[in-house]
């Protein structure tokens, strides 16, 4: 019984695969997203002030809330380390008043999680602190539903950045 469910598991798999290739829209579909992907490069750096590919970002889930992290590259990179610390600072500004244009612009969408982020922003806390080669937003909340939308907003970032971070909820 195991190997017959084993052998129906990865036969599934294997036509999945195939039809997406044999899609006539599979290469328009792939177009799009690379087309998307490169939007969001052009709009982060836009909206950042510093290049995507001198810089690393992080999206961190934990308990409480989570955190955006960013750092240069290149350690001696002073002046991308300098715009990433006041690009953050400014973050916690908007974040705080509940103003979320800048991911809205990055992304040309409402992400996840940022209407009820805008809703309880009372209920979150955001906290610049400074490392040694760039900076990092802390966000924390005590209310469920707040803490839900982080998650689900760093999630969303997670993804569409392509950082690799884990989306599960990790210690501090």
């Amino acid at each position: 019984m195991k190997m017959l469910f084993t052998l129906l598991l990865f036969s599934g798999l294997h036509l999945t695969a195939q039809d997406m290739q044999s899609c006539p829209m599979h290469k328009e579909h792939m177009k799009a997203a690379s087309q998307h992907q490169a939007d969001v490069e052009k709009h982060g750096d836009q909206a950042m002030g510093y290049p995507h590919d001198k810089t690393t970002h992080h999206f961190r889930l934990h308990s409480d809330g989570g955190a955006i992290e960013v750092t240069v590259n290149d350690s001696n990179d002073s002046e991308n380390m300098h715009a990433i610390q006041s690009h953050l600072r400014h973050i916690v500004t908007m974040f705080a008043a509940g103003d979320f244009s800048m991911p809205i612009f990055v992304h040309d969408q409402v992400p996840p999680g940022v209407l009820v982020m805008k809703d309880k922003h009372a209920e979150i806390f955001y906290l610049f602190e400074e490392l040694p080669t760039g900076g990092r937003v802390r966000i924390r909340t005590a209310n469920a539903d707040a803490l839900k939308a982080i998650h689900d907003f760093l999630r969303f970032q997670i993804e569409d950045h392509h950082t690799g971070d884990t989306t599960d909820i990790g210690s501090l």
